[in-house]
Order: C-alpha cells, then structure tokens, then sequence
C-alpha cells in the first residue's frame, strides 16, 4: 500500500460515518467524539484564509452529519435518502473532501418544490439540495456563523442561536409600550428568490479570504434548478431549502439593519419579516420612503408595495401575533393565525368519519402541541381557552357523525356513562351534530376528562 492509499485509508478510519448508535452507546459515542476532537483536532485558523481545513475537521463534520439526520427531509435529484448519507459518506468522503480542499467539487442542482403560502397567496417555491450538498452545506454554515452571528446586529432575530420569533415579538411589543405607536412593516417582494449573486459574494468576500470556500458557495448559488426533469441555471437568489440559505440571508440584509441603526431607528427584523416603530404617521411615512429607495438602489432588493405599510401596530402583525390597544400593550394571536387553526382542525376532524378516532387524536395532538408551543406565548390565555372548547366540540360532531344509527349512538352515550334516558332522548333527535355537540349528553359523556385520557393537548394548561 502507498502513502497516497495509507492517508486516503486514515481518514476514512477517522471519519466513521455509519448509523448513529441509540441510547447509552450513543451517549459513549458522543463523548468518544468529544474526547478525540480534544486530542487530535488541529488548532482552529486564525484567519479565514484556511477556513476549508476548519469546516473539514472532524467534530464540525460529526455534529452537521447529525444536524442533516435530525431535520430529516426530502431527497434531493440523485434520490439519495438521510438514511444512506452516512454509508454513503463512510465510501467516499475521502474523495469527496480532496475535492473541498482543492476547491473542485461541483453541488448538484437542487430539486424544485413549490408549497403553499399559508394566506392562500399562491405558493412558496423551494430548491431541495441533494442530502450530500445538504451536509456540506451544514458544516460550511457551522463555521460561517460561529464567525459571522457576534458581528450581526442585535436587533436580528432570524436563523440565529439562542434567538427566537418570541424575542423578537416581545422587543416589537416593549417599543410599542415606550410610546412608539405606529409601525412601518415592511415585505421584500420575493426576497429569497432576488438575491443579486455578485452582491452578496462581495459581502462574503469582505469576511471570507479562503478562495475555496468563495468557489463552493458561488457554486451552491449557481448549481441550478431541476424542475419536471429540466435544469435552468441559476442567475439570482438563495433557494429556501438548504442549510446556508438562512445565514447567507442575514449577511445580504446586515447592510440594512446597520442602515437603520446608523439612522437611530428603533427596529426589529426577523428574516425578511423587518418592521420599524417610531411616533408619529407623518415620521413613518418619511422612513418608508427614504427606507424603500434604500433597499431598492443600494441592496438591489424590491418592497412590496402592496404588502408594506405604515400603519397602527394594532392593524398589523408580526410573526403571526398583533398587539393589544390602550395603555397596557398585549400580545394576542393575529386573526389569520386563528383562522389557519381553525382550518387545520376542521380539516382533521372531516377526516374523523372514515378513520378511528386514536388515529384522529394523534393527529390532532401533534399538531396542537406544535401551535401551543408557538403561539402559548401570547398573554390572552381567554382566546385559548375558547379554542380548546371549540377543539372539543368539533371532535363531539365528528364522533356522533361517526357513530351514525340512533342504535349505536344510544349505546356509545350509555357506555360512556350517560343515563339511559338521556342517552335515548340525545340518539333520537333531529338535531344537527354541531347542535348536539353542545347538548348535556354529549358533554357529559365526551368529556374534558374523556378526551384527555385519548392524548387531547389542552392549548392553555389550566383549563
């Protein structure tokens, strides 16, 4: 064997990418990893002009690996799945990083998905990377922002660690509270998808000096985009999807929250959600206009002009939540965020009729513990109350649908506690379900208690 083959073998030694162990061995996994990153990582660059070597160590590798596994996702065009990244790499990642280091490898173009937007507002498109470009991704982004998020401003909140939509949603409500009373909301007109290229590699190329990385992410910019079995080239934007999309949006609109902090502006921004508070409409009018020539000349962005304003921080929201009037300033649950929660849940609970109702309560639980997770951070629990008992009466409905004869009514009512004479008056009516769902029989019988020991999320804990 040649020293070529013996260096090649080494490093395939070292990087051992099989399945992740589970349960104490993956704990004894972990800390093996810790141990061997302390004794044989090299000492990290100083400059970013060998930044390559540090996104190729070891440990930076393991923890993208296991970051690209835990997000899951769709395969990208080659088909490749999560499940068979890792044997995968464990083959050929010794060529895989000669080709990083020698700044060679060239990304596949990523997958074309469009969902749609949750206001009904047409559709999201996104570009799906292959799991392989995913993880390279990753670990380029690990660095990036170790290096990068001490520099952006305070007042982003998106894609960040240890900063939330929350932070930034209680930062927009104690502006409000300091007398801040109106908002100039602003939305960038397909903001992922308008990027300007040579713009934002000249921002990387201010921070970055590793030539090799200003290749792989200009060649992650221009992979392209495969839609029905056809690659169109990519001029501009970062297509939502990959790992570094997030980070590499920050930087493009760091340019515009120092813009507004050299202004003396008071601003929350949160991805491409960016909204300004200052005292008076004649001021937010002013801000808009000056703001908007900003973003359009100097960033080579465009605001949506419909979608932007200058209004009552009350008439807008902000992450899915609004603001309460008067002089104690709450935050509530937009109402097109109620009203996507309602959707959801009507959708489930239709779904109810030909499914058993455990497999319907899995689904329901899921999907409110994710919604309470999020929106518990508002500080109207009445509002959540009255959506759980709403919750309750759509699952009455559903299961008296379900149970569908007045004979089979009758016996659910009375297997489930209710008096035989109830149970007979309730199975005989002419009533609708959504009538019924409020009636004594079925409340008595579906219970709060009831629905609880089927796995039902309370949206407020108390009630």
């Amino acid at each position: 064997m040649n020293l070529e083959s013996n260096k090649r073998l080494n490093i395939q030694l070292r990087l051992d990418f099989s399945s992740t162990p589970t349960g104490e061995a993956r704990q004894a996994g972990r800390e093996d990893i810790e141990s061997l990153s302390v004794v044989h990582e090299p000492e990290r660059p100083a400059n970013t002009s060998r930044i390559m070597e540090e996104i190729c160590e070891r440990a930076n590798l393991k923890q993208a690996l296991r970051q690209v596994r835990s997000n899951k996702g769709s395969a990208g065009v080659d088909r490749m799945t999560v499940d068979q990244v890792g044997d995968y790499l464990k083959q050929h990642w010794p060529s895989i990083r000669e080709q990083l280091l020698n700044g060679t490898y060239e990304p596949k173009p990523v997958r074309r998905v469009e969902i749609p937007k949750p206001d009904g507002g047409g559709v999201r498109k996104l570009g799906i990377p292959t799991v392989l470009d995913r993880f390279i991704q990753q670990a380029v982004m690990q660095v990036l922002q170790r290096q990068w998020n001490p520099t952006f401003s305070q007042y982003s909140y998106g894609f960040r660690p240890r900063r939330s939509a929350h932070h930034a949603v209680a930062q927009a409500q104690q502006y409000i509270a300091q007398g801040h009373g109106w908002v100039i909301d602003l939305d960038l007109e397909k903001f992922f998808d308008r990027v300007n290229h040579d713009k934002l590699m000249g921002q990387i190329a201010k921070r970055v000096e590793d030539k090799r990385l200003l290749k792989l992410i200009r060649a992650f910019l221009n992979a392209g985009v495969m839609e029905n079995g056809l690659v169109s080239p990519s001029v501009e934007g970062t297509p939502q999807g990959g790992p570094l999309s997030p980070l590499l949006s920050n930087l493009v609109l760091d340019e515009l929250d120092r813009e507004l902090e050299r202004r003396g502006h008071r601003f929350v921004r949160y991805a491409d959600d960016c909204n300004i508070y200052v005292r008076s409409e004649r001021a937010g009018q002013r801000v808009m206009e000056s703001i908007s020539r900003f973003i359009t000349q100097k960033l080579k962005l465009k605001v949506n002009e419909a979608k932007s304003a200058v209004a009552r921080p009350q008439e807008r929201k902000f992450l899915g939540f609004c603001f309460t009037a008067g002089p104690d300033i709450k935050r509530t649950i937009a109402p097109k965020s109620l009203e996507r929660f309602k959707q959801r849940i009507r959708d489930i609970t239709r779904r109810a009729k030909g499914v058993s109702i455990k497999t319907t309560m899995e689904e329901l639980a899921t999907y409110m513990r994710g919604w309470r997770g999020y929106f518990g951070f508002c500080e109207t629990p009445e509002v959540l109350i009255a959506l759980t008992r709403w919750v309750r009466l759509r699952l009455r409905a559903a299961l008296w649908r379900q149970w569908k004869t007045p004979r089979r009514r009758r016996a659910a009512l009375i297997a489930n506690g209710v008096s035989e004479w109830a149970a007979r008056n309730t199975a005989g009516s002419g009533r609708g379900p959504w009538y019924l769902a409020r009636s004594r029989a079925l409340s008595t019988g579906l219970s709060n208690a009831y629905f609880k020991s089927l796995g039902l999320t309370s949206l407020f804990q108390s009630c």
